[in-house]
């Protein structure tokens, strides 16, 4: 990461990458496709988590209150990543590609949530606008979470995004 933020993503080539983490060209390969996945980590953990949530969530929770529990469960996910996601935000926002690729993996979040809600009988559309809605906040308190200087906790911040949705969509 220090390298993206030194530099900048487009500068830093793979040898860069592997010589300062004291690895070989040959064994960051073994880890990473390229060098855009060192951004994109394994993510199998926050799906796992997501699809956790909605199974957790009581049969009796509407579609909202289930994204709402897969919100806490994203925000314990990211608990102690703060200073990892900060330095991430910055490096994607600057490069065009990232952009597209963080959009990207979001979009895949917000499937597997309505796959999710699917699973619990919510007809669509509302699983896909719940999920989508659900991706949309959980976006915006990543954004003030990652971009303060004395940030709030995550989950609190996913909660206020949420009461600000619930207020714009019921003036």
């Amino acid at each position: 990461m220090d390298l993206f933020t030194e530099h900048g993503f487009e500068q830093v080539t793979v040898a860069e990458i592997a010589a300062r983490a004291g690895l070989t060209e040959r064994t960051f390969y073994r880890h990473f496709s390229d060098k855009r996945e060192v951004l994109f980590p394994d993510a199998s953990p926050l799906y796992t988590g997501l699809t956790d949530a909605v199974a957790a969530a009581p049969d009796s929770a509407s579609p909202m209150e289930t994204v709402a529990a897969v919100l806490e469960a994203t925000a314990a996910f990211f608990i102690d990543r703060h200073e990892f996601s900060r330095r991430r935000y910055a490096v994607i926002t600057a490069n065009a590609e990232l952009r597209e690729r963080e959009a990207v993996k979001l979009a895949s979040l917000a499937d597997a949530l309505a796959a999710g809600l699917r699973e619990r009988g919510v007809a669509e559309p509302a699983a896909s606008l719940a999920a989508e809605a659900g991706i949309a906040v959980f976006k915006v308190a990543h954004v003030q979470w990652v971009t303060a200087d004395d940030p709030e906790d995550l989950a609190d911040l996913m909660r206020a995004a949420l009461d600000e949705l619930r207020t714009a969509l019921n003036p």
